[in-house]
Parts: C-alpha cells; structure tokens; sequence
C-alpha cells in the first residue's frame, strides 16, 4: 500500500493537474454542471448505505422468496418518497430449487458427503439462516442420477481434457470434478458433457480463497471449511435470462418452450461442495499424479484418477417452478429531452444474503437516487430522463434485467442513451468496463472524486496501482497517460442485455481488490462479515455513489452527448491488430508442428523396431484477407477525427444547433452503438448480436473482443473466420455511416 501511495504522490506531479473543459459541455454550462456536481457530492451520506444494507439483509432474499419481494417493495417505496415516477415490473421466470442432493463414494472407501454449510452462531442472521436459506446447488443443472469412477480435470477447461489425454485418460462415461477457478462455473460442466462426462461436481480448493489465504470466518474473511460456493449452470454464453423464453419477456402469459427443448439447461447433473466433503473422494483418487499447476491446497496427493477404482453415486432432483422476479422502475422525468433515457441500475437478489453481492451495490444506487431526489428539491431537473433501476433473479442468469430489456427492446434502441450498471463492491481501486466511446468521459470523471484513504483521485490511484501491478503493457500505458483504463465488458451481470443484445452503451462500475475474502455466493456474505472485513462504514460505497452519480449526471445533462469516437476507433483498431497477430502465431505454431510431425514419421519409417504412434498434423492456417476490417477500420480513424473538430466547433459556440438539430445529433450518438449489432448473431448464439465485445464461448464472463473473427481462429474454422471478418467490417463500416450522419448535421447549421 505504501508503495502505492509513494508512486501517486511522484506521479501526481509528473502529470500536473490541469482545467480540462467538462467533456459534452460548453464553457458556460461547464461551470454550472460542476456547481451541481459538487452539491450533488456534499449530499451522499455513507450512513445511509450502512442501515439500508443491515434493513435489506436481515433474511436471504433468492428470486421468488418472500424478501425479496419485501425488498423490492421497500425499494420502491423509498423512490416513491424521493419524487420519483415508480412501478413494480413483475416478471415470471423459470427457478429450479433442490428437493434431492445426493453424492456418494462406493468404493474404495463408503463415503457420504454433507453437502452442508456449517452458520456460525455468532453471526446476527445465523437464525434466519437456518430457517429459510436453500442449500448449496448449481441452478440449472440436469435431473438425474449417475454412478460411475471419478476423474479429477483441474479447472474443466478445454486445454485440461487434452492434459487428460496425453495421460491416457477418458471422461467418456465418467463423473467429473473440477475444482471452482480459471473459467465462469458453468463452463466446467458444459465442457465436461462435451467431452462424454455423465456428471460434474465442483469443490472449493482452500488454496483459492480458503485456508492457504487466511483465516476462515469468522475469524478472518476466507472461507471455512464447509463454506460452499452456489451459483448457476445456465449456458450464459448461449443465452442468458428466462431458458424458456428465449428473446422475449417472460410475461406471466407469454408463450413457453418445453423445459427439454431449452438449450441453456445444463445437460448433465451437477453440484457444489465444499473443501471438507471434497477431500474424501481426492483421498481416493488412483491414477498417476496430477500436474503441478493442477494441486490445490489440500493436504494430499493430487491423483488424475481415470482407473476406476474410485466410484461414485450423484443425484439431483430440483423443483422446477416459475416463480415472479420484481424488477423496481423509478423515473424522474427530463425537461429538455424526456424520450432520451439515461439508466442506472443494480441488482437486489442474492443466493443467500448477499450483503456483498449485491447489496454493497444496490445501496450505491439508493443513495445516488436519493441526493439526485434532494436536488430537485432547489429546482433543479435534469434535461434527459433518468431511469433508476432494481433488477430481480441477476443470479441465475440475469433474468430481470435481460426479460426487461427482451420486452422493452423497441422502446429501449429508441431512448437509451446510456446504462450505467453495478453490482458488488468492495474496497481499493477503481474500476471502470464499457463502451469504449466512454473513454473521455471515464477518465475525466475519475478524476473528479477523491479516494476515501488517500488525498489522491481515484485515477490517480488506480493508475499508481497498475503501475506497480500491471502487465507490462498496463505498465508502459500508465507511464504515458494519466487517464483511468477502461476494460472490455465480458458477461455475468445486467449490462449484458442492454450492450450485447441491443447494443446500448453501457458500463459496470466497481471499486475493489483489498477487500478480499472467501464469502462469494456463500451463506456467510452477510452484513456481519461485509462491515468487518470488506468496507466498513461504506466508505467506499460512497465513493461508487459519487462515480456513478457524475457519470449520471454528464449523461443526463450534456449538451453534446460525451462519445469520444476517437477512442472507439483506436481500441479496434488494436483489436484488429490482436487477430491479425493471433492468425500469424497459429500459422506459425501449426507449421512447426506439421514439420515435427512429419520429421517423426521418417524417423520411424526408417526404424521398424519402433512403434511409437505419432499425432496426425494439423491443417494449415490459411493466409485470411484481412483488406476489409483495415478498411473499415481505416475510414473510422480520419471520420472519428473529423467528427470532433466539427463536435469543438459545437461546444466552442462556433456552430448554432437549434434544438431539434441537437436532439438529432445527439440521437444519432447514442445509437451509434447499435451499428455494431448484427442481426444474425454471432455463430452458434444469436442472442449475442454485438460484432465488438461478447463473452466467450469458453470463459463465460471472461471477453472476447472482435469475437467472431477470433474464436474462428481460436476454433480452427477457417471458413467461419473468413466470413466473420466481413461481418465485422460491415459493422464498422455501418458505425462509420452514423459518424458521418452526425457530421452532416453540424455542417447542415454552419
């Protein structure tokens, strides 16, 4: 931390602090909006988060429980008593519960796992706990019940299968057990089933976030023993929302498919458990030792598994009901441009009590709204509408948000000028995913709020912390640039329907790494363990309130819309170099590999005392005509730099807009997103329809940028990366036609 410190002070006064012009605004306006900014600051209150959380947490509150139904209603009411326009968005999703967990060993030692979550007395909830917390489990695993030998496949990522099968080891037919890391859990079992595996279970290595990290609670912040993380199955990289809704809003009386026609359900049975029932079966384990990348924290050898000796018995059995999901809407309308939405939200449900996730989140939300609400009080309101929301049911699969944005899609590509999302907080450095047109005004923003344990901004901290701890390539952009780093939005929380589905420009916004601890999606995330060891005292919360409160209010109130196209332009542009590169080392790596191939093969035909098999070569990666995406790309560097002359010319007073012209242009700016939506989806998924970020196929929140065209590669489809390389084009240069309708109306008032 010192360290930290030290670099921030140094590197402060390398990079002077200097008036920037408030990015959107005219000079005039400019000093306003931070007169408001700076009363809007002087309103948060950390106090309040603190006591809405302890309300909010006092029972679990999964989707379709009765707290969380009690919680959404308590939201909107304090909206409503805000002055804010509210209803209650009720949304029938499909929430399989467990009736029946069953894991057993049979040999080569009888062995029944707990599968339970020891609660620790002293927790305040520990009652509540007892009386309504569901157990752990994997929402949407399969029914069923499968004996067979036990195969240990590290992190159940595609790579491990192959380190399987140079050991000579099959999954086909077996159970697999992978412990929790590396991917989003929902990728293990799908990997698994692909790979013949007939059941999966996932364990907490102590090695990760349990023992070999620190004390367990309650007396330290990692995981106990018994501690289970729950967490949901759906194939998110599929689809996330609803499985039986697939692209609409899970009305009550919407149509639905038949549960075995869902693709997002997983096909094989799968369950969580923890270090203790995990240790017995890896006792058992025969096979040869498992790689040394592979070995967790257990007090044990590592075996693979694969010969047979260990066999076990899983079973599921789940309640596959439809239960409601209450999303919480609250308005305050706009003055100047009510049809231009800027919305903010978070979700409210948890797995157990979720004081973590999401509450540290969703009282960031209460509070923003609630000294947006004191400010209208003076009379002031904002020029576009601000939209306040409380999503239900984000754990299993995002599924109030995504039914929402599903039912409302025509409305939403038509108003929303922005989504400005969170979800957990914790304590540290400041980190901010998105549209990388929201580059400019991330990292003016960043520098506007200070951080609660330094007397430095939050950029400059993070800046300092990348500078100690980046790559090297964080490093060297750390060194040059004083501005925040905006990350690429990968999946596993609410934006995911407004930017990958409809293409609305979006953030996640969060501050972390030093509260660290082992409560995730455990029933010990739990306000006791939150103001102990995460934040305490919200400090921090109020920190995100403030970020996210800024990036509000310069949405609502610009007078030219903050997109920075040149940013845009240079992160794809790095994108198309990263393919090309990638293209090349595979060519590379599959010509050395065919020559070693084929070098081995003359050996043995020349030597008949051998028998040694040698791997079939590869096929050769072609040389792809990349002409088009350079073009594309091309044509948005010189259109995006032409733009912002022609946008200063606006801002400087140079060039009059009427206010229709400004409602048009500052239209076409937020939509400017959408032209990187493609109808047809991306291969194997059209739910996913953005040509710039998307999930991966096989890391589930983890990004893929340009995911066509890499994961044709990455997938040795050839064919496929040709034609997602002119798919892609045809997204930038559909990018580029709204830049330069945009110029053309600057020029049309010149």
């Amino acid at each position: 931390m010192r360290s930290v410190l030290i670099l921030s002070l140094i590197f402060s006064s390398a990079f002077p602090a200097q008036a920037e012009t408030l990015f959107g605004f005219t000079e005039e306006n400019a000093k306003k909006h931070q007169d408001l900014e700076d009363k809007f600051e002087a309103e948060l209150n950390a106090d309040n988060m603190t006591r809405w959380m302890k309300e909010m947490t006092t029972r679990p509150h999964n989707v379709g429980s009765p707290k969380a139904k009690e919680n959404a209603e308590a939201i909107a009411a304090q909206f409503k008593s805000w002055g804010y326009d509210v209803e209650i968005e009720v949304f029938h999703v499909l929430f399989p519960t467990p009736k029946k967990r069953y894991l057993k060993m049979l040999r080569p030692v009888p062995f029944e796992a707990s599968l339970q979550e020891v609660i620790m007395d002293g927790d305040s909830v520990a009652d509540a706990l007892r009386a309504e917390a569901l157990p752990p489990f994997n929402a949407y695993s399969a029914d069923g019940k499968v004996t067979a030998p036990l195969v240990y496949v590290n992190q159940g990522l595609p790579r491990d299968y192959d380190v399987l099968e140079e050991h000579g080891i099959d999954v086909r037919g077996k159970i697999a057990i992978a412990r929790y890391g590396g991917s989003w859990r929902g990728i293990k079992p799908k990997v698994a089933a692909e790979h013949g595996a007939i059941g999966c279970i996932i364990y907490n290595d102590p090695l990760a976030d349990g023992y070999a990290r620190g004390a367990g609670y309650p007396n330290g912040a990692f995981k106990h023993g018994t501690a289970v993380q729950r967490g949901s199955v759906l194939d998110l990289p599929m689809r996330p929302g609803d499985p039986l809704t697939p692209g609409y809003g899970a009305t009550e009386r919407a149509d639905r498919l038949n549960r075995n026609d869902a693709e997002t359900i997983m096909p094989i049975p799968v369950l969580p458990i923890s270090s203790v029932d995990a240790e017995p079966f890896f006792r058992a384990l025969d096979g040869p030792p498992a790689p040394s990348s592979w070995r967790g924290a257990l007090p044990l050898t590592y075996n693979l598994g694969g010969g047979g000796k260990t066999v076990v018995t899983l079973e599921m059995e789940f309640n596959w009901d439809l239960v409601p999901a209450y999303n919480v809407i609250a308005k305050m309308e706009g003055s100047t441009y009510p049809d231009e939405w800027v919305i903010r939200g978070n979700h409210h449900d948890a797995w157990v009590i979720g004081a973590r996730d999401p509450i540290s989140g969703m009282v960031t939300v209460l509070e923003e709204a609630r000294a947006l609400g004191e400010l209208a009080k003076t009379g002031w309101q904002p020029k576009r509408t601000i939209v306040y929301c409380a999503w239900d049911g984000e754990e299993p699969g995002l599924l109030g948000s995504v039914e929402w944005v599903e039912h409302h899609a025509k409305e939403l590509k038509e108003k929303a000028v922005a989504y400005i999302n969170t979800d957990g907080n914790s304590r540290g450095f400041l980190n901010i995913g998105g549209s990388h047109a929201f580059t400019t005004l991330s990292a003016q923003t960043a520098k506007s709020v200070s951080d609660p344990q330094t007397d430095v901004t939050v950029s400059e901290r993070q800046r300092s912390y990348r500078l100690v701890n980046g790559s090297p390539d964080q490093k060297r952009k750390a060194t040059s640039s004083s501005d925040i780093e905006m990350y690429a939005l990968g999946s596993g929380s609410d934006y995911s329907g407004f930017l990958q589905h409809l293409g609305i420009p979006s953030f996640n916004v969060s501050f972390g790494g030093e509260g660290v601890g082992g409560e995730y999606h455990t029933c010990f995330d739990t306000f006791d363990h939150f103001s102990k060891w995460v934040d305490p005292g919200n400090e921090y919360g109020a920190a995100l309130s403030n970020v996210c409160g800024r990036l509000t209010l310069r949405l609502a109130d610009a007078d030219v819309l903050p997109f920075d196209f040149n940013k845009t332009a240079t992160t794809i542009k790095s994108y198309a170099d990263e393919v090309v590169k990638l293209a090349d080392t595979q060519r590379t790596e599959t010509e050395s590999f065919n020559r070693l191939v084929k070098d081995n093969r003359f050996a043995l035909a020349n030597d008949p005392t051998k028998k040694l098999v040698t791997p079939e070569t590869e096929e050769p990666v072609p040389h792809f005509n990349f002409a088009p995406l350079h073009n594309a790309v091309g044509n948005m560097e010189t259109l995006s730099k032409n733009y912002n002359v022609l946008r200063t010319s606006v801002i400087n007073g140079d060039v009059k807009l009427s206010k229709d012209q400004f409602h048009q242009l500052n239209q076409l700016l937020f939509q400017s997103e959408q032209a990187f939506i493609d109808p047809k989806g991306l291969p194997r998924r059209p739910w996913f329809r953005h040509r710039i970020y998307a999930p991966g196929f096989y890391t589930g929140y983890g990004v893929k940028t340009l995911p066509g065209i890499r994961e044709g590669i990455e997938q040795r489809d050839y064919k496929e990366t040709q034609e997602q390389i002119i798919f892609t084009a045809q997204a930038i240069q559909r990018f580029n036609k709204v830049i330069s309708d945009a110029m053309d109306v600057i020029k049309a008032a010149q």
